[in-house]
């Protein structure tokens, strides 16, 4: 009998449970609405204003295009041996190689092969104990990206590729 006097329901928890929802859901629309504002940018920037198709006019009235950011994976991860001074070593990179605008990615696409050749040409001529480190890493990645754009240059006659990209990276 003591157990059952212990036991209250109480009536009217479905208003606060009401009121609390309500407010969360006012609360992640009004998020929402900042968040667009925030993210699109408007028309209202300073010294700049930004065009659909990705160029910006500067301050001095000249445009820059540099188009739509699009990404192109490589089909397979390079993998290679690189020496160093205790022992070689095995690495596997993916990559994505970073292109301004369809046609750049179009070339792009086309040109993978000459693409994979300048990378593992380049990757297999880094050495281990510099690729240890995030500075080798990054030193190899700058290194990359000038070769393939040299090669590019000589084949298409432009710059294709405006980064190249580690998505993955492992050594053993």
């Amino acid at each position: 009998m003591a157990a059952e006097k212990d036991l209250v329901i109480t009536e009217g928890g479905g208003k606060k449970k009401l009121l609390l929802i309500a407010g969360g859901a006012g609360l992640l629309v009004v998020i929402a609405i900042v968040a667009f504002f925030m993210l699109s940018g408007g028309s209202g920037q300073t010294g700049q204003s930004a065009g659909a198709d990705g160029a910006k006019a500067s301050a001095d009235g000249s445009t820059e295009v540099k188009g739509t950011a699009l990404y192109v994976p490589l089909p397979r991860p390079f993998v290679f041996n690189v020496p160093g001074a205790a022992r070689d070593r095995m690495v596997q990179i993916k990559v994505q190689l970073l292109v301004r605008g369809k046609n750049n990615e179009t070339l792009a696409m086309r040109h993978i092969p000459l693409i994979e050749g300048s990378l593992l040409s380049t990757f297999s001529s880094g050495n281990a104990d510099e690729l240890v480190t995030v500075a080798g890493r990054d030193a190899l990645k700058n290194k990359a990206l000038s070769d393939l754009q040299q090669a590019m240059i000589e084949v298409v006659g432009s710059v294709v590729v405006d980064e190249v990209l580690f998505t993955g990276f492992v050594m053993q």
